[in-house]
């Protein structure tokens, strides 16, 4: 069976890759093909406009207990990567005591696309470079001093093929763009941000306007702010950062490896209570247009929606096909890779599920305390349970209503004390785009959920 693949000129025959890999007990090899482009846009001026193309392949081989891995940027080099990942393979079993359990998981044969409505590729560069200056001029005002405007997208396919008879053939493209500025009064600066993207160009079009407005109205808010409070507080934490706090604090947390590692605080609490009865945090690469969604992870799994925690109750970690076979639990499609990089286990799109609520009915409701919106980031220890995070802006609440915008917001605490105490969640679900790091690598991922109320320290 020989098909053509790989580019223009290059034919793959599938049959002879599929005879090389086998070898040890068992083999894989991905190859991915593509271009992306960049735009930079710094107060006005085109700082980059970027375009670039490249391909390669990947290499895994399993010798009882040792991996080995190989990439090239040639593909012609197909051959010899698997027998040097094979020596690799059986050197690294010379050298652990781990054992290494591959949990068995049917063969696939599929094509599918995710490029969205408007391809970024059928998309003209000039047009790219329109929208870019349009969302600077939205974010010019007299107090707005140094504006950003970032655009990239990535589009390419993506073969899998291993010793068990797979064979996936992929075909993605996503767009993000992130827009910034800085506003200045009285010789105070206040930072605001946004982004947007999805698979297809759509996604960009359809919001950059509105976007590039949040972030400058936000900016100009936050000159008016006045400090935060310190102290322990009842908090409505909107769908940004409750989603940051969901994907850091616990998707982090289930990552089976992590568990493995005995760097996770859920290490041990399957089917015991870690929340509310009302938490239930899903993981899900299935949802139409997430920016972490996709149909099959690194490891030729399907992706599915994976329930992390329902109603309180820990009921699944997330794994790669090691950790689900060095654990005997079941497969959730969550070996991700960046690039041609080695899987390992990552989110896809992460939320904590919405409730019954509206924003306004809780607001109403929390009488006293604060209103967090957004996230600049912050850091969690999953081994002992500690995080701490700190939101763009904030409100005060008094008598059921959102009063004087405030500043400097930071939370922190324990995990599971976080989710014991939330008592309410809006009914809207609402995810964020982005990347998220580890071990090295970034890949595309969402977060959010409906707002939620719970009670934490203000620092």
């Amino acid at each position: 069976m020989f098909i053509q693949r790989c580019g223009k000129g290059e034919i793959l025959d599938i049959d002879k890759i599929i005879k090389l890999l086998d070898i040890g007990d068992y083999a894989d090899v991905r190859i991915n093909s593509g271009y992306s482009n960049s735009i930079v846009l710094k107060d006005g001026v085109f700082e980059e406009i970027s375009f670039g193309m490249g391909k390669g392949i990947a290499v895994r081989v399993l010798y009882k207990n040792g991996w080995g891995f190989c990439k090239s940027k040639n593909i012609e080099d197909l051959e010899e990567l698997i027998k040097k990942a094979y020596k690799m393979a059986k050197l690294a079993n010379d050298n652990t005591k781990k054992e290494v359990i591959l949990k068995d998981y049917k063969a696939i044969n599929d094509k599918y696309k995710l490029i969205g409505k408007i391809a970024p590729y059928d998309v003209d560069i000039e047009e790219k470079k329109r929208i870019a200056i349009e969302s600077y001029k939205a974010m010019r005002d007299e107090k707005i001093k140094s504006i950003s405007v970032s655009y990239s997208d990535i589009c390419g396919k993506k073969i899998f093929i291993n010793s068990e008879g797979s064979f996936i053939e992929g075909e993605v493209g996503r767009a993000i763009m992130y827009m910034s500025c800085v506003a200045k009064e009285n010789g105070r600066l206040e930072y605001a941000s946004e982004r947007i993207g999805g698979f297809g160009f759509e996604n960009i079009k359809d919001n950059y306007l509105n976007k590039s407005k949040e972030a400058k109205d936000r900016a100009l808010r936050m000159l008016k702010a006045k400090p935060c409070p310190k102290g322990e507080f009842k908090v409505i934490l909107d769908h940004e950062l409750a989603g940051v706090f969901i994907h850091e604090a616990v998707g982090h947390a289930a990552e089976a490896d992590l568990v493995l590692q005995n760097d996770s605080v859920f290490k041990g609490k399957l089917n015991q209570k870690v929340g509310s009865e009302i938490v239930n945090v899903i993981d899900d690469p299935t949802l139409e247009n997430g920016f972490g969604s996709y149909k099959y992870d690194d490891e030729g799994v399907e992706g599915k929606r994976t329930v992390i925690i329902e109603n309180g109750i820990l009921k699944s970690y997330l794994h790669s096909r090691e950790t689900a076979g060095r654990l005997d639990m079941e497969l959730t499609g969550n070996g991700r890779a960046e690039g041609l990089n080695r899987p390992i286990v990552r989110m896809s799109n992460t939320y904590i599920e919405p409730g019954d609520w509206s924003l306004d009915e809780l607001i109403e409701d929390t009488k006293e305390g604060l209103f967090l919106k957004g996230s600049r980031g912050g850091q969690v220890d999953t081994g002992k349970g500690l995080f701490q995070f700190s939101a763009v802006e904030a409100y005060k609440i008094e008598n059921g209503e959102l009063k004087e915008v405030i500043k400097d917001a930071g939370l922190s605490g324990e995990i599971l004390d976080i989710l014991f105490k939330i008592d309410a969640i809006t009914k809207d679900l609402k995810l964020s785009v982005g990347y998220c790091g580890k071990n090295g690598q970034s890949v595309p991922v969402g977060d959010g959920g409906g707002c939620v109320r719970t009670k934490t320290v203000i620092s």
